[in-house]
């Protein structure tokens, strides 16, 4: 397997990347929480844009996979902040963002601070606003206490990585770097995907993204069965034709 590549942020951190040359605009992918630019939906799209001949860019978060730092000394804006970097450092011109699940409130944040460089958006499983609309809206009053006096809290996981750690810098400057309480203007084209059988983001988010968004050209789409993950074949292949359609209505 090919090593990544480094490069340091503005801020002093590394990330570590891996860049397809092509055509544009580009393509780059955005992913989750706790997860890494190894995952199943990351290395598809990298393959399908070598095939079509397109840029592609996909990266890990500080703190996240092959990247330096640790991940609870991150937040939501930092990793967003990386993902601006990487996007002005590695790539040319207007690209496609792909966010997966946090990925998706990343990408809303990149758009929403350089528009410029955005030629159209694809969120899977979108999660704007999770840390404090799922976390904190969901800790009970021990939770709460715990995360206050002790600055952390672990919360249970369904994927192999353990608990999830919480902490309190997460929560809090995730309140700074909301996006479903103001404007949000996304004059590109945009698609939304969501699983009907997503239970770590409810079809109800993505209604209420897709409401909330002003935009001439956004769709949501959702897959009846799809889980969270979405990384069936079948889910896989409408991400690359959404992508496509995407990227032939951006030029």
């Amino acid at each position: 397997m090919t090593k990544p590549q480094f490069f340091t942020t503005p801020q002093g951190r590394e990330i570590a990347y891996h860049k397809t040359d092509g055509t544009g605009p580009g393509v780059v992918f955005l992913g989750g929480f706790m997860s890494d630019m190894g995952g199943t939906k990351a290395v598809y799209l990298e393959e399908w844009a070598r095939k079509n001949g397109r840029s592609f860019l996909r990266f890990d978060y500080s703190g996240h996979g092959d990247s330096g730092g640790e991940f609870t000394d991150g937040s939501i804006g930092e990793w967003a902040q990386d993902a601006q970097a990487a996007i002005s450092a590695l790539t040319d011109g207007p690209q496609v963002l792909i966010g997966s699940s946090m990925g998706g409130w990343i990408a809303l944040l990149v758009a929403r601070s350089m528009p410029e460089k955005i030629a159209g958006l694809v969120g899977i499983a979108a999660a704007p606003d999770f840390t404090e609309d799922s976390m904190w809206d969901g800790f009970g009053d021990a939770q709460r206490a715990e995360l206050e006096q002790t600055g952390r809290v672990a919360l249970p996981s369904d994927y192999d990585d353990g608990p999830y750690i919480i902490t309190k810098k997460l929560i809090e400057d995730g309140r700074s770097n909301l996006v479903l309480r103001s404007p949000l203007s996304l004059n590109f084209p945009t698609r939304f995907l969501q699983g009907t059988a997503d239970e770590d983001v409810d079809v109800s988010v993505a209604n209420r993204l897709l409401e909330h968004v002003e935009g001439a050209d956004i769709r949501l789409t959702l897959v009846k069965g799809a889980d969270h993950r979405f990384s069936t074949p079948e889910c896989l292949n409408l991400i690359a034709k959404t992508c496509e359609k995407v990227l032939a209505r951006a030029t």
